[in-house]
């Protein structure tokens, strides 16, 4: 679907709707219509944020923007994740298409954020920012005989670009840069980064090759859904959606990929949900399955398996990416998206109980079942202890699905489907919806 808008700040804040998301697998990234890149977890989506304008004004960015006043054209490339927005200014037009790229064989061992600029008409005055956050400390550079490095705390960073891109400002990790995009000449730009590991410094030229043959691997993995209901378009859109957030580390599935953000602007409830709640993996789990993917719901389902296996007598509701217990909340000292604070780190919600966490993995492991798959004996004999915790604990006091602050008797079936209009809504102290927490997540515009 091609979106056309004129993208405006408020208070140098775009609204989120005004968001697209690019990832590999493993981050995402979300790019604001203006060009910008205002937030980037990396190399994880639970990593500390190298871009973070979302929270605060003058955040960290990478941002490729006109000089004058523009609109914009975007679209996802048909059937995958590569991101097109055209920029159409009084001079003329120039394409940017971005990709988090991964290789032939899956995720690369560096995170490669690669960003191919092109003239398309007349030309296009544009101004090139890169600003990481650098929370842990000054960045140290280094010039390397191949590359340009900064090391910004235990992160490893290098931008490749065309020599004749124009360097203005050229610090530490900050760098700002001009280029004009003429009818028919193109650049790409990249930031390759690497945690505690070698990075390596490809050739320009394959970066730029990586965004295609990333397309084509988005394009044959939506190919391989088997679904061909009604909306078949839609939901492979959504399908595709879901899959920037299954972690291909462990097959964890996340929330969102994002930290922080309001359900209500100005409001307090600004939680991190770059965490696998176990309702929330079991829900991906089954739509996946019904869209027709194989290979994210079997990952998935292992890691469900795994890590409620491994941890104690009786499971979380929520866990890390690596199936450890999720920090405990804290507050970072920013000013929140357009005023919106606290923003928290970390989530209290793994000292809860949430009793439907059982019939959501439960009927999770009977759908995979139904579908042909076959659950191997750990796994039964694991399902059938929650299916005896569930017995036991039933009548217990929880915080329910919208997570309560004060545990409550679940209602009686008789009474289930009409629930909400019976309780006054001042009651739903810490309500989280699950429609609420996709709001500038991975989910946005995409």
């Amino acid at each position: 679907m091609l979106t056309s808008l004129t993208p405006r700040r408020t208070g140098d804040f775009l609204p989120l709707e005004h968001y697209a998301a690019i990832g590999d697998g493993r981050s995402v990234a979300l790019v604001g219509a203006d060009g910008s890149i205002d937030w980037w977890c990396a190399p994880d989506m639970d990593s500390p944020p190298l871009f973070n304008r979302l929270h605060h004004a003058s955040g960290g960015r990478f941002s490729i923007t006109p000089t004058e006043p523009f609109r914009i054209e975007r679209r996802y490339r048909e059937s995958s994740n590569v991101l097109e927005t055209v920029f159409v200014t009084r001079t003329g037009s120039a394409r940017v298409t971005e990709s988090l790229n991964s290789g032939v064989a899956g995720r690369l061992p560096w995170c490669e954020l690669a960003r191919r600029v092109e003239g398309l008409s007349g030309h296009v005055d544009l101004e090139v920012r890169l600003e990481p956050v650098r929370a842990a400390g000054p960045a140290r550079r280094v010039n390397h005989p191949n590359a340009d490095i900064r090391y910004i705390g235990d992160l490893v960073t290098t931008f490749r670009h065309d020599p004749e891109l124009e360097i203005i400002v050229d610090e530490d990790a900050r760098t700002i840069a001009r280029w004009t995009a003429r009818a028919g000449q193109r650049t790409c730009l990249a930031l390759l980064v690497s945690d505690r590991a070698p990075l390596a410094i490809p050739a320009l030229s394959d970066v730029d090759a990586r965004i295609d043959s990333s397309d084509r691997e988005w394009r044959r993995w939506a190919g391989q859904l088997t679904y061909d209901g009604p909306f078949a378009d839609d939901l492979r859109r959504c399908a595709l959606s879901l899959k920037f957030l299954v972690f291909s580390k462990t097959g964890a599935i996340a929330a969102a990929a994002t930290s922080g953000l309001p359900e209500r602007i100005g409001g307090d409830k600004n939680y991190d949900y770059r965490y696998a709640w176990v309702r929330d993996a079991a829900y991906t789990i089954k739509a996946l399955l019904r869209a027709g993917s194989l290979d994210e719901p079997i990952a998935a389902f292992g890691w469900l398996v795994r890590t409620l296996g491994n941890d104690g007598p009786r499971p979380q509701v929520v866990y890390t990416l690596d199936g450890a217990e999720v920090p405990d909340e804290r507050i970072i000292d920013v000013p929140g998206y357009k005023g919106s604070r606290p923003v928290r780190t970390g989530n209290r919600a793994k000292e809860q109980v949430q009793l439907s966490c059982y019939g959501d993995i439960l009927e999770t492991a009977s759908l995979f079942a139904r579908m042909g798959h076959v659950i191997d004996p750990d796994a039964a004999r694991l399902l059938t202890k929650l299916a005896d915790q569930c017995m036991e604990r039933w009548k217990v006091k929880d915080s329910g699905i919208w997570e309560l602050e004060d545990e409550q008797h679940t209602p009686s079936p008789r009474s289930a489907v009409d629930w909400p209009c019976q309780r006054p809504r001042s009651s739903l102290k810490t309500v989280t919806s699950p429609e609420t927490r996709t709001s500038g997540s991975a989910r946005v515009n995409a």
